[in-house]
């Protein structure tokens, strides 16, 4: 009866492929510059701003102490908003 055995450089071939395609992404991905809001010079964030004492994105809610700034943990399903203080 004849041996059946598996095609092993087929399956090396693919493995080389999945890793090339895998550093690929990672290069492009620290190569490519990052699309983000474009924050305007005269508008401070609360974040800051030193007179803002607690501030959210509806998330999270970050309050500034004397030992210095602190947020919670943002929800399950959370739909971030415009940070905009909430005490002074």
């Amino acid at each position: 009866m004849a041996e059946l055995r598996p095609d092993r450089s087929r399956d090396a071939a693919f493995a080389w492929i999945a890793a090339a395609a895998t550093l690929a992404t990672i290069f492009v991905a620290h190569l490519a510059p990052a699309r983000g809001p474009v924050h305007s010079a005269g508008i401070v964030s609360p974040a800051d701003d030193p007179g803002c004492r607690e501030w959210t994105d509806s998330c999270r809610i970050c309050t500034r102490g004397a030992d210095g700034v602190h947020c919670s943990t943002p929800g399950f399903a959370c739909q971030r908003e415009a940070l905009h203080c909430t005490s002074r």
